[in-house]
């Protein structure tokens, strides 16, 4: 790294940091904090869902992925994302909007106690918050090994610092805060993934090299399907990306609750789908010629480290370590604020009264001291990750196993098709789930698609078949009520005032 790119990336941090204090001036309240106040544009919270996606993984592990395997590497990944997304336009995304229009909820969670109990609700949240305290703790570890590797930052200092302008810009602007620094971060990512592009195209005889470099690479690296990633896995990844990037990963719920209506919450989802089947090609195409560049490589996951720093000038490698921190804060400030908004929501007026009456403006200053207790409790797992050894990696693959659990109650409760699936039908299918994948990865040992799927398909065989077994009792009065209410915008939001009023006013 030479002093143009430090210049440009503390021009980056900076930037961050402007945006969450501007941020500060729209943050009223818990629901502005949480929930943007439901006025988010739709294009902001398509670009806000799609960043907040994806992290730095995608230029390490990913990229080590195109090394060896080529293609299939979109059709493993982004493909399934979209097709998940696009299909949660039309059945799941409206829906979370009009919870917020119909029941005020500022958490993903929140509606849980209504479609069927306390105790489930707890069970989903105090798993979900325990889990991705490493979740997010190695994150934040991942970025650091990064900024090591280009510019030799020792590893603390690297989580120090991205940690500490992440929480700052995050604590005091709350989702506003987030999706602005989406969106920034997403035109920093733009800039920098086309100069990339079209250097490396450049350096392999220009844009014919996007057909061409499949003739000298490989004759596998230009399958769909290759080793472990066979349409198996692929229709497995359709599933879980389905129920993920829909909401069971919360803060992406949260881009379609902040959203005015439902309408909106579509547009953004279709938004955000069409980023995810287009955009990888841009950014993926560096990866796949990396072979060509970098012959045998001991680690293929430096590969596009290695040309970055080889190809670029100085400046634009500066902006493309920006573009890798760019994700992985979209990730981790986003995580924290869905899960401050749990815990704040769902967790705390359960434990205790008091938390239950708290007045506007104490809330949203017991709100911001649960994300900095939070993020500062990721931090510390990630400055003490080597002390943790098999057992950090061992409960990011349980949390990983969780996603399917938890989200088919989750999200299928938010269907009319499935009312009669009830307050045990959701316990039953979530204790399933985590068995079935105890079983699958400790007794059966089997392939990486059963693996991946077997928790989500009985977690969801258990759910629906539960409540196929109890159609012919009646549904709770208030669990007919949310689902007629989930039906349509409100009157209020359709007529353009309110929430929608609040948008523009915003600009």
């Amino acid at each position: 790294m030479e002093a143009l790119d430090w210049i440009v990336l503390a021009l980056f941090f900076l930037l961050m940091v402007f945006i969450g204090t501007w941020s500060f001036k729209q943050i009223k309240g818990t629901k502005d904090f949480f929930a943007a106040g439901g006025r988010m544009p739709w294009w902001l919270s398509g670009i806000s869902h799609h960043m907040s996606g994806y992290s730095a993984a995608v230029f390490v592990a990913y990229a080590g992925v195109a090394y060896t395997h080529g293609f299939t590497l979109y059709v493993w990944w982004a493909v399934p994302v979209a097709i998940a997304v696009f299909v949660g336009a039309l059945l799941i995304a409206p829906r979370w909007s009009r919870l917020r229009q119909k029941l005020n909820i500022e958490s993903p969670m929140e509606y849980l106690s209504t479609r069927y109990n306390v105790p489930t609700q707890q069970l989903m949240a105090w798993s979900g918050v325990l889990l991705k305290l490493f979740d997010v703790g190695a994150k934040w570890a991942a970025i650091a090994v990064i900024l090591n590797v280009f510019a030799d930052v020792p590893i603390a200092v690297g989580i120090v610092v991205s940690g500490a302008i992440s929480l700052f810009y995050a604590a005091i602007g709350g989702l506003w805060a987030d999706a602005w620094t989406d969106f920034a971060q997403f035109v920093v990512q733009l800039v920098a993934g086309i100069a990339m592009f079209v250097i490396v195209a450049g350096k392999l005889g220009g844009l014919g090299s996007v057909t061409g470099i499949w003739e000298q690479l490989p004759p596998d690296h230009s399958k769909p399907f290759v080793g472990d990633y066979t349409i198996g896995f692929v229709l497995a990844y359709v599933v879980i990306n389905f129920l993920s990037y829909n909401g069971g990963t919360w803060n992406l719920a949260q881009r379609y609750i902040a959203a005015p209506t439902g309408a909106d919450a579509r547009k953004a989802a279709i938004f955000s789908g069409l980023l995810y089947l287009f955009w990888p090609l841009i950014l993926f195409f560096p990866m796949w010629a990396a072979p060509l560049f970098y012959e045998n490589l001991a680690d293929p996951t430096q590969s596009y480290s290695l040309m970055t720093m080889d190809l670029l000038p100085a400046g634009l490698i500066g902006l493309v370590l920006a573009s890798m921190f760019a994700h992985t804060m979209a990730m981790t400030t986003s995580d924290a604020n869905a899960i401050t908004a749990v815990i704040t929501r769902d967790i705390m007026p359960v434990i205790s009264k008091k938390y239950r009456s708290l007045s506007k403006k104490a809330s949203l200053r017991f709100a911001r001291i649960v994300m900095i207790v939070f993020v500062g409790l990721t931090l510390l797992i990630a400055l003490n990750a080597n002390s943790f050894g098999g057992v950090l990696s061992l409960l990011i693959t349980w949390f990983g196993a969780l996603v399917g659990p938890i989200s088919i109650p989750m999200l299928l409760g938010l269907m009319p098709a499935f009312k009669h699936s009830d307050s045990t039908a959701a316990i039953v299918s979530w204790v399933g789930g985590i068995v079935t994948f105890v079983l699958v990865k400790y007794v059966f040992v089997t392939g990486t698609a059963l693996l991946v799927a077997s928790p989500v398909l009985v977690s969801a065989i258990l759910f629906i078949g539960i409540g196929l077994a109890k159609r012919g009792r009646p549904v709770r009065p208030e669990v007919e009520q949310l689902m007629e209410m989930l039906k349509a915008d409100s009157a209020l939001a359709n007529t353009g005032t309110g929430a929608g009023q609040g948008m523009n006013s915003n600009g």
